[in-house]
Protein backbone atom coordinates (compact mmCIF):
# COMPACT_ATOMS: atom_id res chain seq x y z
CA UNK A 1 0.00 0.00 0.00
CA UNK A 2 2.70 2.03 0.93
CA UNK A 3 4.23 1.69 -2.57
CA UNK A 4 0.91 2.41 -4.26
CA UNK A 5 1.08 5.63 -2.54
CA UNK A 6 4.44 6.47 -3.06
CA UNK A 7 3.82 5.85 -6.78
CA UNK A 8 0.60 8.16 -7.04
CA UNK A 9 2.60 10.69 -5.25
CA UNK A 10 5.42 10.35 -7.99
CA UNK A 11 2.76 10.72 -10.81
CA UNK A 12 1.05 13.69 -9.37
CA UNK A 13 4.21 15.39 -8.80
CA UNK A 14 4.95 14.83 -12.18
CA UNK A 15 1.85 15.94 -13.57
CA UNK A 16 3.04 19.70 -11.51
CA UNK A 17 3.86 22.31 -14.03
CA UNK A 18 4.96 25.72 -13.33
CA UNK A 19 4.42 28.51 -16.38
CA UNK A 20 5.78 31.54 -15.63
CA UNK A 21 3.94 33.34 -13.16
CA UNK A 22 1.72 30.61 -12.35
CA UNK A 23 2.18 27.15 -10.40
CA UNK A 24 -0.09 23.78 -11.36
CA UNK A 25 -0.94 20.36 -10.98
CA UNK A 26 -2.80 18.45 -13.43
CA UNK A 27 -4.43 15.52 -11.66
CA UNK A 28 -6.50 12.29 -13.13
CA UNK A 29 -9.50 13.43 -10.80
CA UNK A 30 -13.10 14.84 -11.54
CA UNK A 31 -13.38 18.79 -11.35
CA UNK A 32 -16.31 18.23 -8.75
CA UNK A 33 -13.95 16.21 -6.66
CA UNK A 34 -10.64 18.45 -6.71
CA UNK A 35 -13.29 21.48 -5.77
CA UNK A 36 -14.43 19.35 -2.70
CA UNK A 37 -11.40 19.05 -1.91
CA UNK A 38 -10.27 22.49 -2.05
CA UNK A 39 -12.91 23.99 -0.34
CA UNK A 40 -12.31 21.40 2.51
CA UNK A 41 -8.81 22.29 2.39
CA UNK A 42 -9.15 25.91 2.84
CA UNK A 43 -11.82 25.65 5.69
CA UNK A 44 -8.65 23.44 6.96
CA UNK A 45 -6.88 25.87 7.55
CA UNK A 46 -9.29 27.99 9.23
CA UNK A 47 -10.52 30.29 6.47
CA UNK A 48 -13.57 31.24 4.66
CA UNK A 49 -13.99 31.07 1.10
CA UNK A 50 -15.36 34.87 -0.05
CA UNK A 51 -16.32 34.21 -3.51
CA UNK A 52 -16.38 31.69 -5.96
CA UNK A 53 -16.18 33.47 -9.63
CA UNK A 54 -17.51 31.06 -12.10
CA UNK A 55 -15.16 31.90 -14.71
CA UNK A 56 -16.05 29.08 -17.17
CA UNK A 57 -19.67 29.30 -17.28
CA UNK A 58 -19.32 33.13 -17.67
CA UNK A 59 -17.52 32.35 -21.01
CA UNK A 60 -19.50 30.09 -22.14
CA UNK A 61 -22.47 31.73 -21.76
CA UNK A 62 -21.24 34.87 -23.79
CA UNK A 63 -19.36 32.75 -25.97
CA UNK A 64 -21.82 33.60 -28.81
CA UNK A 65 -22.27 37.18 -27.88
CA UNK A 66 -18.58 38.44 -28.53
CA UNK A 67 -18.73 36.39 -32.12
CA UNK A 68 -16.41 32.96 -30.89
CA UNK A 69 -17.47 29.68 -31.25
CA UNK A 70 -14.47 27.89 -28.84
CA UNK A 71 -14.96 26.45 -25.81
CA UNK A 72 -12.46 27.12 -23.74
CA UNK A 73 -12.86 25.22 -20.68
CA UNK A 74 -15.80 22.32 -19.65
CA UNK A 75 -15.38 24.00 -16.26
CA UNK A 76 -13.43 26.62 -14.32
CA UNK A 77 -13.98 28.19 -11.53
CA UNK A 78 -11.71 30.68 -8.88
CA UNK A 79 -11.87 30.42 -5.01
CA UNK A 80 -11.26 33.81 -3.66
CA UNK A 81 -10.29 33.74 0.34
CA UNK A 82 -7.84 35.50 2.55
CA UNK A 83 -6.09 34.96 5.94
CA UNK A 84 -6.43 38.28 8.34
CA UNK A 85 -3.38 37.28 10.04
CA UNK A 86 -1.19 36.26 7.19
CA UNK A 87 -2.35 39.38 5.10
CA UNK A 88 -1.62 41.48 8.53
CA UNK A 89 1.92 40.29 8.05
CA UNK A 90 2.58 41.25 4.78
CA UNK A 91 0.99 44.40 4.50
CA UNK A 92 2.90 45.72 7.58
CA UNK A 93 5.74 44.50 5.39
CA UNK A 94 4.70 46.23 3.05
CA UNK A 95 1.30 47.83 2.27
CA UNK A 96 1.08 47.64 -1.28
CA UNK A 97 0.88 43.74 -0.74
CA UNK A 98 -2.43 44.94 -0.53
CA UNK A 99 -2.55 44.26 -4.58
CA UNK A 100 -2.76 40.71 -3.86
CA UNK A 101 -5.58 40.18 -1.68
CA UNK A 102 -7.75 38.30 -1.57
CA UNK A 103 -5.76 35.07 -2.69
CA UNK A 104 -7.29 32.97 -5.61
CA UNK A 105 -6.62 29.21 -6.37
CA UNK A 106 -8.45 28.44 -9.73
CA UNK A 107 -9.97 24.85 -10.94
CA UNK A 108 -10.43 24.20 -14.22
CA UNK A 109 -10.73 20.85 -16.44
CA UNK A 110 -10.62 21.75 -20.31
CA UNK A 111 -12.32 19.88 -23.21
CA UNK A 112 -8.88 18.45 -24.63
CA UNK A 113 -8.39 16.76 -21.65
CA UNK A 114 -11.70 16.09 -20.17
CA UNK A 115 -10.56 13.67 -17.81
CA UNK A 116 -7.81 15.33 -15.84
CA UNK A 117 -8.81 18.63 -13.55
CA UNK A 118 -5.94 21.47 -13.14
CA UNK A 119 -5.48 23.39 -9.91
CA UNK A 120 -3.33 26.10 -9.44
CA UNK A 121 -2.57 29.71 -8.53
CA UNK A 122 -0.16 32.66 -9.12
CA UNK A 123 3.06 33.40 -8.12
CA UNK A 124 4.29 36.22 -5.81
CA UNK A 125 6.74 38.07 -5.55
CA UNK A 126 9.92 37.20 -3.68
CA UNK A 127 10.08 38.60 0.04
CA UNK A 128 6.98 38.57 2.67
CA UNK A 129 4.14 37.12 -0.10
CA UNK A 130 5.98 34.25 -0.69
CA UNK A 131 4.92 32.76 2.57
CA UNK A 132 1.22 33.20 1.20
CA UNK A 133 2.51 31.31 -1.81
CA UNK A 134 3.78 28.61 0.43
CA UNK A 135 -0.08 28.48 1.76
CA UNK A 136 -1.63 28.35 -1.53
CA UNK A 137 0.65 25.46 -2.67
CA UNK A 138 -0.05 23.44 0.67
CA UNK A 139 -4.04 24.58 0.24
CA UNK A 140 -3.92 23.27 -3.38
CA UNK A 141 -1.42 20.07 -2.52
CA UNK A 142 -4.25 18.54 -0.19
CA UNK A 143 -7.01 19.59 -2.30
CA UNK A 144 -5.62 16.95 -4.59
CA UNK A 145 -4.62 14.29 -1.90
CA UNK A 146 -0.78 15.24 -2.11
CA UNK A 147 -0.31 16.15 1.52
Amino acid sequence: MKRLIAAAALALAAASAQAEGVVTYTVDQGFDDVVFGLENAIVGEGLVIDAVSHVGDMLERTRADVGSDVTIFLKADVFSFCSAALSRKVMEADPMNVQFCPYGIFVLQSPDTPDQTTIGFRQFPDGPMKEVEALLDTITRKAVGMD
